[in-house]
């Protein structure tokens, strides 16, 4: 298994066709290459491959991802659409792994959001997650600040005090997703 790390422009017609398949989201299935760079422009993908080449997972960083708590804008590194080609074959996992070494490595200041049935997996990864904070961020719906769907908020790699004021977030004390525009 190979660990390969794509800047968006890098990826080939095919790679970002497979993408989309294994993404499986019925909006994007049709996303033609142009736009796909475009929509995922300050994105990078890493991915685990097989010896063919074939991509057996991936998960795509957002680098467009800013939470603004108690008027303070914190830029991170968002992890986000984590999936295997195959279930239960530890292709996730030994992504999870190398990417989680890459972001401590190069101290890039990582997150990502899970729902509760995924958190034994992420446990079996030893990322660490703040439990129940994930509803705590607040997404601009255009017309009002709806909680968030996700219920824990994943730790790839972030400093000690910006972990802390993850872990404040409540009910009583929300993070506010901020659009780049």
């Amino acid at each position: 298994m190979e660990y390969q790390i794509k800047h968006t422009k890098e990826l080939t017609e095919t790679e970002i066709q497979h993408i989309l398949q294994l993404w499986d989201i019925s909006s994007w299935n049709s996303m033609k290459s142009d736009y796909f760079r475009t929509f995922f422009k300050n994105s990078t993908f890493h991915f685990l491959l097989d010896a063919d080449k074939n991509i057996q997972s991936l998960i795509r960083v957002n680098y467009d991802f800013v939470l603004e708590i108690s008027g303070i804008q914190l830029p991170f590194a968002e992890a986000v659409g984590l999936v295997a080609a195959q279930k239960k074959k530890g292709y996730g996992a030994k992504l999870v792994e190398y990417f989680r070494d890459y972001v401590v490595k190069n101290n890039v200041e990582t997150i990502g959001f899970c729902h509760q049935e995924l958190r034994s997996f992420y446990e079996k990864c030893n990322v660490e997650i703040l439990y129940d904070k994930g509803k705590a961020i607040k997404e601009n719906t255009g017309s009002e600040w709806v909680n968030s769907e996700d219920d824990d908020i994943l730790i790839f790699n972030i400093s000690a005090k910006r972990k802390e004021k993850l872990n404040l977030l409540s009910d009583e004390n929300n993070a506010y997703l901020i659009i780049k525009e």
